[in-house]
């Protein structure tokens, strides 16, 4: 029997074979060919890609110590369109109103994901965590986490890591390419039913070893330094203190420490002049502590000989001013070239300064590394102001003869110090000893480096000598030990404020070497600006030199 037609003409079959390949053509445009718009909000109802940062490297010290290395925290974040009136109320007792408020903004977005905190305090994190049983809002993501093993032990040369894990000062500034690894991401997918989101990281491991960059400090003669040099800057209520220790022999840095310091983990309640490694960044006159570097040119030059003498008077014209003895009431009368250094004499170095050719002594302080940067593997290193010698007018040869008029680093400082000690020779200083990268490569090697030779083995011996007699005889005595013998120069200098000396303000420092027959360690102590009524070099500097030293000497009896 035929099929039965509509007035239209057409039959029921072809009706139904019509409604068929529309609803077919439209369910295949929707699946294979969908709005871009609509597929976006459906995944974002689903899961979102979340940035994550991969764990960085260790920094040890030069034994193998861990300093620095990565653990993971939990992250909080918070889907607003799940959140309810009591997930509100529970996390203003949580976090700060400013978090809240921001949580309260986002109930009038269309956002389904908003950062809550990140790497929380351990007491933050276990509430956030319990909330998030009871809570669906609530999304929980374990990021790496920078712990510093020692808490604030060698904080200015580790530096610290900002919440993305990228390095802002220090070490973890300088190597942060070596140190850190590219973020991955994670997706967090929403399962319906559920209180929880699942997280699963759909890379593969983009890594083969952890990067290790190993410094040359040691840890533990490094805590001997920050504990004497922090307690005397302390005690004495100085506004920054300063200790460095090299192995003169080869340029490496053993030892480091700058006050004031801070927590590289705890940094909310951070004072910003803490942050300044005054080690490698601070400029500042070196006073008498300089006299040894000056004295050596002069006799390379041939400006004095060591037999030379000199008439001191309690204080000398010198063009348009004038140079003092430290004790301005004493004339120390006539004295040897030796002895300007053992009674550290202003007045007989400013009669070497005048005498000195300018321009020369310029470039022998260049030689030395003064007003240059020195190369070492940490950030924010400064020049220094080593004036032209076209501006050396009046009084100034005769002042950076006593180590005024211009401002070195402690780093330039004991670089050059050094020099004297090894017997003339000029070592680039270095803070790492080597740098491994994910893939397992050496991409770096400190090793010693002469740069140059800048006095002659017989200069440096008879200025190692007349640098023991300091100790023995002169301005030096309180640092003196008996677990060796030291040999060194101390140094009182002015500081200079809006261009003139201000009044009771001085540094008082000290730089030694030991053992002097055959020296392995240089050091310098350096006291900025202490309040507390003593300022000499000899008086404050000197026996936190001896302190260190000495427990140094224990701990290579025990080791």
């Amino acid at each position: 029997m035929p099929a039965k037609k509509h007035r239209g003409g057409l039959s029921a079959w072809s009706l139904f074979v019509l409604f068929f390949t529309i609803i077919s053509v439209t369910l295949i445009a929707r699946h294979c060919y969908p709005n871009p718009k609509v597929v976006q909000q459906s995944q974002h109802q689903y899961w979102r890609r979340v940035p994550l940062k991969s764990t960085r490297g260790i920094i040890q010290d030069v034994k193998g110590n861990a300093l620095v290395i990565s653990e993971t925290r939990p992250t909080f974040a918070v889907d607003p369109s799940r959140i309810t009136s009591e997930d509100l109320d529970a996390l203003s007792q949580i976090l700060s109103p400013d978090i809240t408020a921001k949580v309260y903004a986002s109930l009038h977005t269309k956002s389904q994901f908003m950062w809550l905190t990140r790497k929380p305090s351990s007491e933050q994190a276990a509430k956030l965590i319990d909330l998030r049983k009871k809570s669906r809002a609530l999304i929980q993501i374990d990021e790496p986490y920078r712990k510093y093993t020692n808490q604030g032990l060698m904080a200015h040369v580790l530096g610290f890591c900002d919440t993305d894990n990228r390095g802002q000062a220090g070490i973890e500034q300088a190597w942060d390419s070596t140190l850190y690894n590219p973020p991955g991401q994670r997706i967090v997918v929403r399962r319906p039913g559920t209180q929880t989101s699942t997280l699963f990281d759909p890379e593969p491991e983009r890594r083969t070893v952890t990067p290790v960059i190993t410094l040359t400090l040691d840890s533990r003669i490094q805590y001997v330094v920050e504990k004497h040099l922090f307690k005397t800057a302390e005690q004495e209520g100085a506004k920054w203190a300063v200790a460095l220790c090299m192995n003169p022999n080869t340029g490496e840095i053993i030892a480091t420490a700058s006050y004031p310091t801070f927590d590289p983990q705890d940094r909310r309640n951070l004072d910003v002049e803490a942050l300044s490694n005054s080690a490698v960044s601070r400029g500042y006159e070196p006073g008498s502590t300089f006299k040894p570097i000056y004295l050596g040119i002069a006799l390379e030059r041939g400006w004095v000989q060591k037999d030379d003498m000199f008439f001191c008077p309690a204080r000398l014209k010198v063009a348009d001013g004038y140079i003092r003895e430290s004790d301005a009431r004493v004339a120390l009368g006539n004295i040897d070239t030796e002895q300007l250094l053992i009674k550290s004499s202003n007045v007989g170095m400013a009669q070497i300064g005048v005498k000195s050719d300018r321009g020369k002594t310029y470039e022998s302080l260049q030689a030395l590394g003064f007003g240059r940067e020195a190369d070492v593997e940490l950030p924010g290193v400064a020049r220094g102001i080593l004036p032209y010698p076209e501006n050396w007018r009046g009084i100034t040869p005769a002042n950076i003869a006593i180590g005024q008029g211009l401002a070195v680093t402690p780093l330039q400082l004991v670089t050059a110090m050094a020099a004297v000690v090894n017997g003339g020779k000029l070592m680039s200083p270095y803070i790492v000893k080597q740098a491994v990268n994910s893939l397992g490569e050496v991409v770096y090697k400190g090793e010693p480096k002469v740069m140059r030779e800048v006095m002659t083995p017989e200069t440096t011996a008879w200025l190692r000598g007349a640098m023991r007699k300091v100790i023995l005889e002169g301005t030096g005595r309180r640092a003196a030990t008996e677990v060796t013998e030291v040999a060194g120069k101390t140094g009182t200098a002015q500081v200079a404020e809006g261009g003139k000396y201000a009044k009771g303000k001085y540094v008082g420092s000290f730089i030694g070497f030991w053992p002097y027959e055959d020296p392995k360690y240089i050091m310098l102590i350096a006291i900025g600006e202490p309040s507390k009524g003593r300022f000499y070099g000899g008086d404050i500097a000197a026996p936190v030199f001896k302190s260190i030293v000495e427990e140094m000497a224990e701990l290579e009896y025990f080791l």
